[in-house]
């Protein structure tokens, strides 16, 4: 039987005798994505990439509705005083799913009141073109801003992507407009 090392959890330790190096943090979130492209794919092949992307879709916006009820917990459980609070309750949501060091994205807000959303590099596309599904594959952003959103107890009246780095776009570029006051 193989030791493991518990000296600092979350991080390699090497290859002393007797012990086993201790997975990183980010090599299991790898992991993770890996089986979710191979996942996709493995529906896709069997039943279509429309059933996938429908599954797929449901499935992340069901953990976003999660996080957003985290995140509002965590902000007090009362509703944003204002589209700048709105926009670190979604910047906190997007740190829950999709951790900065899996991605290089950003919030704003924009002049006529909606909130920009563009990322510049996503984890989840980057394992889903290695796993080779990206061919049909289509983006569930919007589903997990509903998500988030729903979460958040924010009614959007507007949610789309304009630009997708899946189709080769240089950075996503997703807009939201949120319907009642804040």
């Amino acid at each position: 039987m193989t030791a493991v090392d518990r000296t600092s959890p979350g991080t390699s330790s090497g290859t002393s005798p007797g012990t086993t190096p201790r997975p990183r943090t980010m090599d299991v979130y790898r992991q993770w994505w890996l089986h979710d492209a191979r996942w996709y794919q493995g529906v896709a092949k069997r039943f279509g990439h429309a059933v996938a992307n429908e599954i797929n879709a449901e499935a992340l916006r069901y953990v976003a509705v999660q996080v957003g009820k985290r995140i509002a917990r965590q902000f007090g459980g009362k509703p944003a005083a204002d589209l700048e609070e709105l926009r670190r309750r979604y910047d906190a949501c997007s740190e829950w799913m999709f951790p900065s060091e899996l991605r290089d994205g950003a919030t704003a807000v924009l002049p006529d009141g909606e909130i920009e959303l563009t990322m510049r590099q996503n984890f989840a596309v980057v394992m889903v073109r290695m796993a080779g599904s990206l061919d049909g594959y289509k983006c569930p952003c919007t589903d997990i801003h509903a998500g988030w959103s729903e979460g958040l107890g924010v009614e959007l009246t507007s949610n789309c992507a304009t630009a997708c780095l899946r189709d080769g776009d240089p950075a996503c570029r997703l807009l939201m407009r949120v319907g009642s006051p804040v």
